[in-house]
């Protein structure tokens, strides 16, 4: 490659703005078209769950968008670049994640018919867990959305100029905007369209980069040269960043908290319209993970031909890693017009989706978990308004966490962090109540304070003391054939780094403080199943007899399935074998309050347990329901 120095920041043409200006046009007409369609219904429940009359289709889409974000878009293809193409094995993490959500998870909170995640807690154990699990969630899911806000701003910074805080406004109000009006039903078809616009802006990369670095088999040759295609690893040291286990095993865990048990992952899924679309939702979305997982990787092996022997990062032409991505685009279409626009647009569109999810899922358990409790008697007109105020909210506590992203280095580091810290104890402490059928609410309660304690404990003790260089050191990155700009060696500026001498370091600094970040969830786990199992027998374990055999569901099951006599044990007392009179057909709540379940077992009772006919428009065939004008309230 020639040698070539490109300006920092290269403004956007008239038609990149037209294309950029359009995403946000058409993702808040989405919202003004829903808003108008649905002005007649004005419960809660079809604001905030879609009546649960979604299908497989569109609900697929939105879940891949919203967690394929800005923070993929920037930040993969710029991991690929620097550390080679052993980001391709988190399609094993997503396996995992989406095959034990659709038959582990899924099943037991939609045959719940809870609306809120958290109403299982309440279920099993009581309003303490439930409350503490959704503040913390809410803590979470604000910090992570700070995130995702802030690396698309970024993105645009770099490539155009804008004022980053502007752009940070700019999208939290469009997000809020349409999440307000549209209500769950826009945030899902939003996704749908910001899915395609990712897919098309990333294959426009892919095609143009292909076309200009020699074709498929030079950019092959390339990246085996540079080391990007020695993916495997199956080193065991967990204080390597990415090895073949910390991504496979580490991964799962971390994506596992953000599938299984998220809100904004359950509520899309509860908003179909049978149980058998919201697992074809989640298994066509693990398809829309793998075509962005390998679009993200693709592109770094692109861009890393492109740049191999001239690394804009060491040589200075920009400030950090996640820059590269966008930096890279505007190289690669400066003679087509609009093409930059698009991929700004692709990037924006993780965004959105990501925040307006999150929006949606802030407000509805809010509403769910703490309004409905304090208020008992609300009519369907006020709640409604109050969903739509809790959007706007969250949309602007959301918009201004952003500015705290900023502090906190590479995005896809940051986000998987938040989420490994977070998500962790609250997948331990779901665990315990649906695998462990003898978990009582103080083990609970006690496993999964001790996981947030671990997991937050070595997350901010290696972001205080950061992992020696030789754990999280770059492949080699050339500068040599770069025109110089205060550049004083060819080496890479971490080549040169590593040769200086470190200050000592304590035991607890380079062994717990170094772990490979994507073990931070393994950690909270851990800690918060077997501190939690430890504390309920000490206290005593929950009787199988006061567990309802829907808010369980045993793995050790699956090897007993020979014998009765161990079946039954492995349930733990618990009548797995009778038809829950509590539940309607296809799973859904019928005209009873569902009480928590105690230790007590005259306390264990429902207001109403007699079986009922089933209701208009249902078919017991398809068990689902066909007739779309039936009160959607009288099927939860």
């Amino acid at each position: 490659m020639s040698q070539f120095v490109v300006p920092k920041i290269i403004t956007f043409a008239a038609w990149d703005f037209v294309v950029f200006a359009s995403l946000f046009l058409v993702s808040a007409s989405i919202g003004v078209f829903f808003a108008i369609k649905e002005r007649k219904k004005t419960t809660s429940a079809d604001f905030l769950i879609g009546g649960r009359s979604m299908t497989c289709g569109p609900v697929a889409l939105s879940l891949t968008a919203s967690f394929m974000s800005a923070v993929t878009i920037l930040g993969a293809p710029a991991e690929v670049y620097r550390f080679g193409a052993s980001f391709v094995l988190f399609f094993i993490a997503y396996t995992f994640v989406v095959l034990f959500t659709a038959e582990l998870f899924l099943p037991v909170f939609y045959r719940s018919g809870i609306t809120s995640t958290y109403e299982y807690l309440e279920l099993r154990f009581n309003k303490p867990v439930r409350f503490f699990a959704t503040i913390m969630y809410i803590l979470q899911t604000i910090l992570y959305t700070g995130v995702v806000v802030y690396a698309p701003a970024l993105a645009l910074n770099q490539v155009t100029g804008f004022n980053l805080w502007g752009s940070v406004f700019a999208t939290g109000i469009v997000c809020t905007f349409y999440c307000t009006l549209g209500g769950l039903k826009a945030v899902v078809w939003t996704d749908a369209f910001q899915m395609i616009v990712m897919v098309v802006g990333f294959l426009s990369v892919l095609v143009e980069g292909t076309i200009q670095n020699g074709g498929p088999s030079q950019i092959w040759q390339t990246a085996m040269n540079g080391s990007r295609l020695d993916i495997v690893d199956f080193s065991v040291d967990p204080l390597r960043r990415h090895t073949f286990w910390t991504i496979a095993v580490g991964g799962t865990f971390t994506w596992l908290g953000i599938y299984g048990v998220n809100q904004s992952t359950i509520q899309r899924c509860i908003s179909c319209k049978s149980e058998k679309h919201a697992k074809l939702a989640l298994y066509l979305n693990l398809l829309g993970l793998w075509v962005i997982l390998v679009c993200a990787v693709f592109s770094g092996l692109v861009m890393y031909a492109h740049y191999e022997g001239c690394d804009p990062w060491t040589a200075g032409f920009i400030n950090a890693p996640d820059q590269m991505m966008p930096y890279f685009v505007m190289h690669l279409f400066a003679k087509m017009p609009g093409l930059p626009g698009l991929f700004v647009a692709c990037a924006f569109s993780g965004t959105l989706s990501t925040v307006a999810a999150s929006i949606n899922a802030l407000a509805t358990v809010t509403f769910e978990d703490f309004v409905k409790y304090f208020f008992k008697d609300i009519s369907d007109r006020k709640s409604t308004w109050i969903s739509k105020g809790l959007c706007v909210l969250f949309g602007a506590l959301c918009t201004v966490m952003a500015v705290v992203a900023s502090f906190m280095g590479g995005v896809v580091q940051a986000a998987l962090s938040i989420h490994g810290m977070c998500g962790g104890p609250m997948l331990g402490l779901f665990s315990l109540g649906i695998l462990f059928p003898w978990t009582n609410w103080k083990g609970a309660l006690g496993g999964v304070l001790t996981g947030f304690v671990m997991s937050f404990w070595v997350a901010i003790g290696a972001f205080i003391y950061p992992a020696p260089a030789s754990k999280t050191l770059p492949l080699i990155l050339r500068t040599d054939e770069c025109i110089p700009l205060n550049v004083t060696s060819t080496m890479s500026t971490f080549t040169t780094l590593s040769a200086t001498t470190a200050p000592p370091r304590s035991v607890l600094e380079d062994n717990w403080y170094s772990i490979s970040y994507l073990y931070y969830s393994a950690v909270g786990y851990i800690s918060c199943v077997i501190v939690g199992l430890l504390i309920s027998v000490i206290t005593g374990p929950q009787r199988g007899k006061n567990v309802k055999s829907l808010l369980i569901r045993p793995v050790c099951n699956l090897v007993c399935f020979w014998s009765e006599k161990y079946k039954k044990k492995c349930w733990c007392g618990v009548a797995h074998d009778e038809i829950d009179e509590e539940l309607d057909f296809n799973g859904l709540k019928k005209d009873i309050t569902m009480m928590p379940v105690t230790d007590k077992p005259e306390e264990n009772k429902y207001e109403n347990n007699s079986l009922h006919k089933p209701p208009p428009g249902y078919n017991e065939e398809e068990k689902s329901y066909t007739n779309s004008d039936v009160d959607k309230e009288s099927r939860m």
